[in-house]
């Protein structure tokens, strides 16, 4: 079963048009990396992804409960430190009230989201020229 697919295409330079479904984008470098800044960096769109996927399975979750959430914002950084080894924090809010039970619930929900999953197990690339 296929989940995804998508199209990346770069002619020169650094920067990408990318196409999934009826949808395109650019990702590029910022210029402190030799790129023209014209879309995200590629960790950039990881955490759109991530940060996504955790609204989105959020807001299914608590329409499910009949918990009203208002506005979900979801930050995340990512980080490596000296020994290489690299962790996102993420950093979920609300704007509605909820009660402690409620926070608890949804941060195991986030989780448990299906990119936290995939990120979290990893998962094999299977890499080939045509």
């Amino acid at each position: 079963m296929i989940l995804a697919k998508a199209t990346v295409t770069g002619a020169t330079g650094y920067a990408q048009d990318i196409t999934t479904g009826h949808h395109a984008l650019e990702s590029d470098e910022p210029v402190s990396l030799g790129g023209t800044d014209s879309g995200p960096a590629p960790y950039q769109l990881l955490l759109a992804a991530l940060g996504s996927c955790t609204s989105i399975t959020l807001r299914m979750y608590a329409q499910r409960k009949g918990w009203e959430l208002g506005t979900v914002r979801v930050a995340l950084a990512m980080t490596r430190d000296d020994a290489g080894a690299e962790s996102v924090l993420r950093e979920i809010s609300v704007s509605a009230p909820i009660d402690d039970d409620q926070r608890a619930r949804l941060l195991e929900i986030a989780g448990r989201t299906p990119l936290t999953k995939t990120l979290l197990k990893g998962f094999a690339i299977d890499s080939r020229f045509l």
